[in-house]
């Protein structure tokens, strides 16, 4: 078992661990440390613990110190420089007449490094940008192309249930979703309607995934044959979560179609839930990270 802390520098990031050196840290407390990218301001988000050492990633760097007034001072000139740098780098991308959208900038603590972060439909020769900011900021530069995920991210906002975006509020990571998890939910294809802000696919469409996935184990699925207490029909229609399935039945196609719960029903010949080809190209854009 080792002692650590866990450290993260983004309000929702990655944590990243490390030794404590003898400190007593709460959480939300400001620390310096040391990262493979120079010397870096963060938030303390797991206190002092021990974890087993399987789970590390040997040898952990320790605590610098905890991050004084005058350090806090520092990152707070940081953020005036990005917004200052952030306008500079929007000037020479327009000079250079780059396809590229500027998202966000970040000074190191220390200062010895500048990322801007952008978006591109595709690569982007940016290595005279480079050289002109080089010349501006006197410092390394480094530019990092992110997808749209990592953009909504970045910059936040409202999604379409009224909520700030998961991705910015909670999510560390961002889930694998597929176009196979909205349709064994029953939702529509529809791209505006299973896709966020971000245009890919919502990443709440994992959170009931799991519900779904035992539910249809035993549980007929759309177009199953079934028998029901009024004869043998086909399910045209069903909802897992209310337990509510609607069958048309064989002997009488012309009659309204019934409703009946799981109970009632007795599986013949059960279908499968495919994602066929056509759906896969016309939706492929919306799985993209």
């Amino acid at each position: 078992m080792a002692e650590i802390i866990g450290v993260r520098f983004k309000t929702v990031g990655k944590v990243y661990y490390f030794d404590p050196n003898g400190l007593e840290l709460k959480t939300g407390e400001k620390v310096i440390v040391e990262t493979a990218r120079g010397v870096e301001c963060g938030e303390v988000a797991l206190s002092n613990r021990e974890v087993d050492d399987s789970e590390l990633v040997s040898p952990l760097k320790p605590i610098i110190r905890t991050a004084t007034q005058e350090d806090l001072a520092i990152v707070a000139q940081n953020r005036k420089k990005e917004k200052e740098a952030f306008q500079i780098c929007e000037e020479k991308i327009a000079k250079h007449q780059l396809e590229m959208k500027l998202v966000d900038v970040e000074y190191t603590f220390d200062n010895n490094k500048i990322l801007f972060y952008f978006t591109a439909d595709g690569r982007v020769d940016f290595r005279e940008l480079v050289k002109d900011l080089a010349s501006v900021f006197r410092t390394r530069i480094e530019l990092r192309q992110i997808g749209v995920r990592d953009e909504s991210k970045l910059l936040g906002g409202l999604g379409i249930c009224g909520r700030p975006f998961c991705c910015s509020s909670f999510l560390g990571d961002f889930q694998p979703v597929s176009i196979k998890m909205a349709k064994e939910q029953g939702l529509s294809l529809n791209p505006t309607k299973i896709s966020g802000t971000c245009g890919r696919l919502m990443c709440c469409l994992k959170y009931e995934q799991n519900v779904y996935e035992q539910l249809l184990k035993n549980s007929p699925k759309m177009g199953a044959f079934v028998k029901t207490p009024d004869g043998t029909g086909h399910v045209i229609d069903l909802n897992l979560l209310t337990d509510s399935y609607t069958v048309r039945l064989k002997d009488n196609p012309d009659a309204a179609p019934r409703t009946y719960s799981k109970k009632d029903l007795v599986i013949i010949k059960d279908n499968q839930i495919r994602v066929n080809k056509q759906e896969i190209e016309e939706l492929k854009q919306l799985e993209d990270k």
